[in-house]
């Protein structure tokens, strides 16, 4: 069996999980509208305060020579191996870094004109760089693994880091998933006119696009039971598929989610506690969700979207949320998916509108991206 481990997110709504579990859990909102420099708009996103990151510099070696990013992303990854106590030198450990952008804001004009950045190489604005640097400041042996497959890219990372163990080639694979806020995102999902000047409402009538998000979650991937105490939760199964429908539009049908969801279930649906859908709240993806759902026999299952505390926090997303969905599990809780109101997809679905309890053992995580990319996993509590 491969099992989940320890694990940790830092977002707007806190540096670790249990601090991301209880504002979920208080209904705390990420999503606030916040000016940028680049632009005289002001944007509704979800953004982690530079003062908060500042206080915690100094658990980083030599922070100001690295990005904001990999200030993030160290800090993350760092936490989990702290709290696990393995070692990432050990040749049967490896690091799975799952992004869109990674550095992007290295092409930015005003990372240019700052001081601050001059001992930074630009070239860390290249994925296999940016990996490279995190793979020397944790003395790594193996090179790092970089997934950039759109917004499949988290929980993507995780199935693989399971075939990975399963193949023999490695015991414990660190999972981290990073995005930040740039002027590159901001303005590329402007120009589809996907962008919600209110926080999102997934899968509801008057959804009017997605909030932007910046997060890095860090989940550890493991064949040591002994290890797998913090859920006592093994991977069961999971599955990707292209439905090669449009570059940026999914399948009208979910041809490709459903694909992965037929895949990762085999025709067995009994107590699944819910799915943790990707729910961008463009009115596309949520549409298409909807009808896989259906078409696999799941309309009984509760579905939420974290989207609506957290935005979307693109390469970051799959991991985030499946660590949310995994305290949601241990708490035999099931978390309300924000800005939900009124049904507004044909999809014959359950959506979870307020936090309730419930006694369960095992859910789905899913994801669809650009490209027609689409993503499950299906978590379960060891017996």
């Amino acid at each position: 069996m491969i099992f989940t481990s320890y694990t940790n997110i830092i977002s707007p709504l806190g540096f670790t999980t249990s601090e991301n579990y209880q504002a979920v859990s208080d209904s705390v909102i990420g999503v606030k509208k916040t000016k940028f420099s680049f632009s005289q708009d002001k944007f509704c996103v979800a953004k982690i305060s530079d003062e908060k990151i500042q206080k915690h510099l100094s658990e980083i070696q030599n922070s100001s020579t690295h990005t904001k990013l990999e200030q993030l992303s160290i800090l993350s990854i760092q936490d989990v191996i702290q709290q696990s106590g393995i070692e990432p030198s050990d040749d049967r450990t490896l690091l799975i870094y799952s992004t869109t952008k990674g550095n992007i804001d290295i092409m930015s004009f005003d990372f240019a004109q700052d001081d601050r950045y001059k001992s930074i190489d630009p070239k860390r604005v290249y994925l296999p760089v940016f990996a490279q640097h995190l793979q020397e400041y944790f003395k790594m042996k193996h090179t790092p693994v970089v997934l950039s497959n759109a917004c499949i890219s988290g929980i993507l990372g995780i199935i693989i880091a399971k075939r990975f163990i399963e193949q023999g080639l490695y015991d414990n694979i660190l999972v981290c998933g990073g995005d930040i806020i740039s002027e590159f995102t901001i303005s590329g999902f402007k120009s589809f006119n996907a962008l919600s000047n209110e926080p999102s409402k997934p899968f509801d009538a008057n959804r009017t696009g997605i909030n932007l998000g910046e997060a890095v979650s860090t989940i550890l991937i493991t064949n040591k039971k002994e290890l797998a105490t913090p859920y006592h939760t093994q991977i069961v199964s999971g599955a990707s598929a292209n439905d090669a429908n449009h570059i940026s539009g999914p399948s009208r049908t979910g041809d490709g989610l459903f694909q992965c969801l037929k895949e990762i279930l085999k025709d067995n649906t009994d107590d699944i506690g819910f799915i943790s859908a990707h729910g961008t709240a463009t009115s596309f993806n949520d549409e298409m969700e909807s009808i896989a759902f259906e078409r696999a026999g799941l309309t009984h299952v509760p579905v939420n979207s974290l989207k609506g505390y957290y935005g979307h926090t693109l390469g970051a997303a799959g991991v985030l949320e499946t660590v949310l969905s995994l305290e949601s599990m241990k708490h035999q809780r099931l978390i309300k998916s924000e800005g939900f109101e009124t049904k507004g997809v044909t999809g014959n679905i359950t959506m979870i509108e307020s936090h309730q309890s419930k006694t369960f053992t095992s859910f789905i995580k899913t994801a669809s991206g650009f490209g027609g990319c689409n993503a499950a996993a299906l978590f379960k509590k060891i017996k």
